[in-house]
């Protein structure tokens, strides 16, 4: 039977095909006694043998398109299935106590990942973790459950989860992943921000698409309109084909602006630059006509893995992109990890408010190391393109200049070393905390430019946590606190002499471009796919109005009046 899930649209496009569930199986099962042993341990070793091709075809699959290093993971997991040591105990048990498989290997794994783990030894510690995912891989097997792997798909599919980390988005095969979409998240969570990285249609925060979809119903996810329409009827699939068809034509039209300047009605120029998270997204970048990298994301460098990435392997990415930009502007954030990014291997102790606790420039300052080895790495890279430094989550001044104070120290050791860096690269930071925001003016004597993190400042000033449902609706860009903000921190650079540009998802959206331009932002970054759209909207405007509906704006008292004020100025 056909339906329709509202949610919210996280990344334009219309996307048709079959649904793939990547949902954490239900492996529950119960001890039961059998009557044919031998049988039950002929079930069990099928499943180990099913269990083996499996993991090896994964492990092929990884070591041509990710590299020996993720490879030996499931190599790893290979070594446990044929180890004799866990498949004879569990074997014995069916025998000697006529259990089902199911509950000889659970009850033999789990003693040996208790016994692993209680050891003072990290290596034995790992062993745990291999047997663990191990077990649950052999016992999908015994029940007849299919455990998801979003990198082996091998037909066009549309992704149905709870919500997607960075490192699931990363696994997803872009050949065949047409689409997403979560029962969680916002236009500025992770996976929506993968999903415009990635071109791909998603809507999020359906509430309820993993318990309503089964794997294969045929899904429509109408990135547009933030719909997705489950087992829909021939007559609205060839109504969404034309739609889509529609869609592309508009595409088109815009491409054409790919290599056209940036500038108003009335000859205001600004930059439109990208967000980015690995040195693979430059090619979105040029295709859709960016003006620089305004944030490239390095905390994709150190996730999905099991070690901090080496200073060769960092700086090999930053020059990648530095190079790949051909002199145009590459703003670079260091390490921001913490809120809702982990690192497992850094064992960051668990905080009641990971967003307001230990993370970005906080864990920088205090775990040196990391820190410097990341800006050695930006240093070297810096003679090879027009590389700006950036610092997130900035409170106040004296982070920004122990923080510089020690980039400092680093470009001195490598020039006394020999090694070229660049002069002239600016260092500026992100402003994200409301506190950095007020202090603008303080900040704009010190620092060479700001970008404004918008996902993160509107949650901070509404004190509202951008990830819940419940209090999504105080996630509100236009609101004119937030605009007085915004503007406190254009006026302060300029008068300084600075540029200000703006990196949060608020940059690329609509409503927002107008007021934006108006408060006199230099320039804007945000998702590859955006850019084009904005440069078409831009174009349209004239910067000396838009400057008048900015200042309404601000006298306004709520979040829905700017946007009756905006719609209406853009409409005449």
């Amino acid at each position: 039977m056909s339906s329709i899930l509202k949610g919210i649209a996280a990344s334009n496009g219309i996307a048709i095909a079959k649904a793939y569930r990547l949902v954490e199986p239900d492996l529950s099962f119960d001890k039961k006694t059998i009557d044919h042993a031998e049988t039950e341990v002929t079930r069990f070793q099928e499943a180990i043998s099913t269990s083996k091709s499996e993991l090896e075809a994964i492990r092929d699959k990884a070591r041509e398109e990710l590299g020996e290093d993720k490879a030996q993971i499931f190599e790893a997991h290979l070594l446990v299935l044929s180890d004799p040591e866990l498949l004879t105990p569990i074997e014995d048990k069916v025998k000697s106590e006529n259990v089902n498989a199911e509950f000889a290997l659970k009850e033999t794994a789990d003693m040996f990942v208790s016994m692993f783990e209680s050891m003072d030894n990290e290596y034995m510690k790992e062993r745990a973790s291999d047997i663990r995912d191990v077990t649950k891989r052999v016992l999908s097997h015994l029940l007849g459950v299919q455990i998801a792997n979003p990198s082996m798909v091998t037909e066009e599919v549309i992704v149905i989860a709870e919500d997607l980390t960075p490192s699931d988005t990363a696994q997803l095969n872009r050949e065949f992943v047409k689409g997403f979409t979560t029962d969680i998240g916002g236009r500025t969570s992770h996976s929506a921000i993968m999903a415009r990285s990635m071109e791909i249609p998603a809507v999020v925060g359906t509430k309820s698409i993993t318990s309503t979809v089964e794997n294969g119903d045929v899904i429509i996810v109408d990135g547009l309109n933030g719909e997705v329409h489950i087992n829909p009827t021939p007559e609205v699939i060839e109504e969404y084909k034309k739609e889509h068809a529609r869609y592309e034509d508009q595409k088109a039209e815009w491409a054409k602006l790919v290599n056209e300047p940036t500038v108003s009605k009335d000859g205001k120029q600004v930059e439109l630059a990208a967000n980015i998270g690995t040195p693979k997204d430059l090619e979105g970048v040029k295709n859709n006509g960016g003006e620089g990298v305004g944030l490239y994301r390095t905390e994709f460098l150190y996730m999905g893995r099991d070690e901090l990435p080496t200073e060769e392997e960092q700086y090999e990415a930053y020059k990648a992109v530095l190079e790949g930009m051909e002199g145009k502007p590459v703003v670079v954030r260091t390490l921001d990890i913490g809120g809702d990014k982990e690192l497992p291997y850094l064992n960051l102790p668990k905080e009641m408010n990971p967003f307001l606790g230990y993370r970005a420039i906080r864990l920088c300052l205090d775990e040196q190391e990391i820190f410097r080895t990341q800006l050695r790495a930006l240093l070297k890279a810096s003679p090879f393109g027009n590389l700006k430094i950036m610092f997130p989550m900035i409170s106040n001044l004296q982070e920004f200049r122990e923080a510089k104070a020690v980039l400092e120290e680093e470009k001195k050791a490598l020039q006394e070393s020999g090694t070229s860096v660049s002069d002239n690269i600016e260092v500026g930071i992100m402003v994200e905390i409301p506190s950095t925001a007020v202090m603008a003016d303080t900040f704009a004597k010190e620092v060479d430019f700001f970008s404004i993190g918008t996902n993160d400042l509107i949650q901070y000033t509404m004190a509202a946590d951008r990830m819940n449902e419940r209090v999504s609706y105080l996630y509100q860009p236009y609101n004119p606190a937030i605009l007085r903000l915004v503007k406190m921190v254009i006026d302060a650079a300029h008068k300084e002499g600075k540029w200000a540009g703006m990196c949060g998802e608020m940059a690329g959206d609509e409503i927002a471009v107008p007021l934006l331009l108006g408060l006199g932002l230099d320039e804007f970054s945000m998702s590859a796919t955006s850019i084009l759209k904005a440069r078409s909207q831009i174009r349209q405007l004239n910067q000396k109005e838009m400057e008048e509906l900015a200042n309404q704006a601000l006298m306004l008292d709520t979040n829905d009046a700017v946007i009756e004020a905006v719609n209406k100025a853009i409409s005449k």
